[in-house]
């Protein structure tokens, strides 16, 4: 068998965490990915992985050997994209998992410069706002907001994402329009976006004159989906902080309208993101690069 690719299975294994994930993300049957390491323990005469029904673990011996041919293995796709013209023109499929509201608002309509100046590239794009996990999904990078929790990835700083407070019109004829952010608190309705992760809404942030307040709010209604965030604002149920790159267009269209202006909200870090051990292969370096291009010249963007 290829020693090559026994070597990149067992990999895909490591970094999926069962056989299943990593045959389907190397589109090879199960029974070829359980022999191809079979065959490599087998060769090595030592025990890289612990199997169990519902997910494998790494031996001490696995984890070496994984360390080690991980680094080979990106060398060697070093070399064959040096002996080719992959640096000039890339190419194959790229996964990349993005926020809602990024994806509709800015990368989606971008596409098409993306694709005229990489034709080659095929993007598969996964649009949530819950955080995957880049190594057992096989994506090749994500764009995230907010600090990161995870340091063993690699980020880079494409942009920060200010807030802003808005209101329907619909909403402020019915219970008037706020002038402190004290006020969200007994008069007013808000919208809250909660974590997904632990459920807890985050608190809106308010600056003005060296004060800083931090406002949960009354809430009836709490989404963890930036769309959602932005329907039910639309649609009258609160007082929402929104993305100014979502807010700005519906604000210009009368659709919304901003309400405690003269307070500074937060802004949130926007983060390139991939896996230390992942090679960073052309097609993805050519998509990182365009998505900085892509924030850099965004109008609602501060960097």
């Amino acid at each position: 068998m290829d020693q090559i690719q026994s070597i990149r299975v067992f990999a895909r294994v490591v970094e999926a965490g069962t056989f299943t994930k990593a045959a389907e993300s190397l589109d090879l049957p199960k029974g070829t990915v359980t022999k191809l390491v079979q065959h490599l323990e087998s060769r090595l005469k030592v025990k890289l992985l612990n199997r169990t029904t519902r997910r494998v673990t790494v031996t001490p011996e696995g984890a070496a050997y994984y360390e080690r041919t991980v680094r080979v293995l990106n060398d060697l796709d070093d070399i064959e994209a040096s002996m080719t013209n992959a640096q000039a023109n890339p190419s194959g499929r790229l996964r990349v998992d993005v926020g809602t509201s990024v994806a509709r608002d800015i990368l989606i309509p971008a596409l098409s410069d993306f694709y005229r100046r990489f034709p080659d590239i095929q993007l598969d794009l996964g649009v949530t706002d819950r955080t995957v996990d880049l190594l057992a999904d096989n994506v090749d990078c994500v764009i995230r907001g907010g600090e990161l929790l995870d340091q063993s990835l690699v980020a880079r700083r494409v942009a920060n994402v200010p807030m802003i407070t808005v209101a329907s019109p619909a909403y402020l004829r019915a219970h008037g329009t706020p002038t402190h952010p004290e006020q969200l608190e007994d008069s007013h309705t808000m919208v809250n976006y909660f974590s997904a992760r632990n459920g807890r809404p985050f608190a809106s942030e308010f600056t003005r004159d060296g004060v800083l307040l931090e406002i949960t709010g009354h809430h009836r209604l709490a989404v963890n989906e930036s769309n959602a965030m932005a329907a039910a604002a639309l649609c009258g149920l609160g007082v929402a902080q929104m993305p100014a790159f979502t807010a700005m267009p519906l604000v210009e269209r009368g659709e919304l309208v901003r309400v405690l202006a003269d307070w500074t909200c937060h802004t949130i870090p926007l983060y390139v993101v991939y896996p230390p051990n992942r090679h960073l292969s052309a097609k993805v370096r050519a998509f990182v690069e365009w998505v900085a291009e892509l924030f850099a010249r965004h109008p609602q963007m501060a960097h």
